[in-house]
């Protein structure tokens, strides 16, 4: 049993990051030449996450060191690009609603040749499920980014039954157990989750890959520089001018 500490946390996260990436660095390879394909091609990469993997949908957009060609689709689109009452986001189960997801995809416009990840660590929510469905009868490549185990033991909230990882094209498993949170309590209960880590981990390395692939190909990367450095803005809306009106960051 892990102690119940800061060193016993890392001891437990250094062995389910070790495993996570040893185990899907064939699928990560996979999910990067899917990506690195669709923006050679002209497509960007599409992100959702509802909940805390929102965190994940942030790794790939929008941040220093990653791909300019990516836009975050989120719930909250359906209040400020959607038109929605606001009150809409103070319902806790928004996120369970499947009847959010068409809507969602609308909003985001995507193109033809666009490519989507879709997070959660249970797999199991209407809004997530929806999307994944709506998503494959659009033609698009999908790849899901979920716990196996945590969805593996769970029914789906969705009326098909169905979990995000059956529609997807490429199912990356974050390697988060049951509950997500990994030191137990003496007295019941677990805490200290390790998704929001490891999918950080995947969201890098998938990101890395990419990289690799198109500077293999001749194709320079489009990558943010940090804003906050000398030349960080001009280099960043250069860029952004690619993928005027798709990418969150833009409005056109």
């Amino acid at each position: 049993m892990s102690s119940l500490s800061a060193t016993g946390y890392l001891t437990v996260l250094q062995d389910v990051m070790a495993r996570v990436s040893a185990t899907q660095a064939p699928l990560v390879d996979k999910a990067a030449g899917l990506v690195a394909e669709a923006i050679e091609a002209g497509g960007i990469l599409q992100v959702f996450g509802s909940g805390h993997s929102e965190a994940f949908a942030m790794e790939l957009t929008g941040r220093a060191g990653g791909l300019v060609a990516a836009n975050r689709i989120e719930l909250r689109d359906l209040v400020l690009l959607g038109g929605a009452d606001p009150d809409v986001l103070t319902d806790p189960a928004l996120e369970r609603d499947p009847g959010v997801a068409q809507r969602l995809y609308e909003l985001a416009a995507p193109h033809p040749r666009d490519v989507f990840v879709i997070a959660s660590n249970s797999g199991v929510n209407g809004s997530v499920v929806e999307l994944a469905a709506v998503v494959k009868a659009h033609g698009h490549a999908l790849i899901a980014v979920t716990s196996a185990e945590h969805s593996g033991r769970m029914p789906s909230r969705h009326p098909s039954g169905l979990h995000l990882a059956d529609h997807a094209d490429i199912v990356l498993d974050n390697g988060a157990p049951y509950g997500d949170a990994v030191i137990p309590l003496r007295d019941g209960g677990h805490v200290c989750g390790v998704s929001s880590i490891t999918g950080a981990l995947l969201a890098q390395q998938i990101v890395a890959e990419v990289a690799r692939r198109m500077e293999e190909s001749g194709v320079r990367p489009p990558v943010y520089l940090s804003a906050n450095i000398q030349g960080g803005d001009a280099h960043n809306r250069a860029l952004e001018d690619r993928y005027d009106g798709r990418i969150r960051r833009t409005t056109k």
